[in-house]
């Protein structure tokens, strides 16, 4: 059997559990104007990609590749619009608790980087954790950088 992850459903998401002593600093959920942005951006980049394989290709049509990608990426993005946009992950003074109660003790985070609208937790054991669309991405790493040095 495979140790596929599955992504919680947003129905089954709850504030988290703290523990004595634990204390919220903040919390990152989805932004929908950073959402919309990078889903315009995946289909402008879509649009010249298929428009040029198609020319590549000989197929007077070209155009097609605009309304095809525009017309995926538009589908997929209200598809997961609501599910994406409400995970939300809690920073407390000693873990970091994403959906499904996913944890992640601030001891264990090696570093966090910059993904365009996304922060990626990187733990000592390797294990990569996104905080997806996030509005100030240099800020939601910040924040968990700044825990991870006054942790206690």
């Amino acid at each position: 059997m495979s140790d596929a992850h599955l992504e919680p459903r947003l129905a089954d998401q709850t504030g988290p559990k703290l523990e004595p002593g634990e204390r919220l600093i903040e919390s990152f959920s989805g932004n929908l104007t950073t959402y919309v942005k990078e889903h315009i951006l995946l289909a402008a980049l879509g649009s010249v990609l298929m428009s040029g394989i198609l020319i590549y290709m000989g197929n007077p049509h070209a155009w097609t590749g605009i309304v095809g990608s525009v017309a995926a990426i538009a589908v997929r993005g209200l598809y997961v619009a609501r599910e994406q946009l409400g995970f939300t992950w809690y920073l407390t003074n000693r873990r970091l608790i994403g959906p499904g109660n996913r944890t992640i003790l601030l001891a264990n985070i090696d570093k966090v980087n910059v993904i365009f609208s996304a922060a990626q937790v990187v733990t000592s054991t390797g294990e990569k954790h996104m905080l997806k669309y996030q509005a100030d991405t240099k800020a939601t790493q910040a924040a968990i950088d700044h825990a991870r040095g006054a942790k206690g």
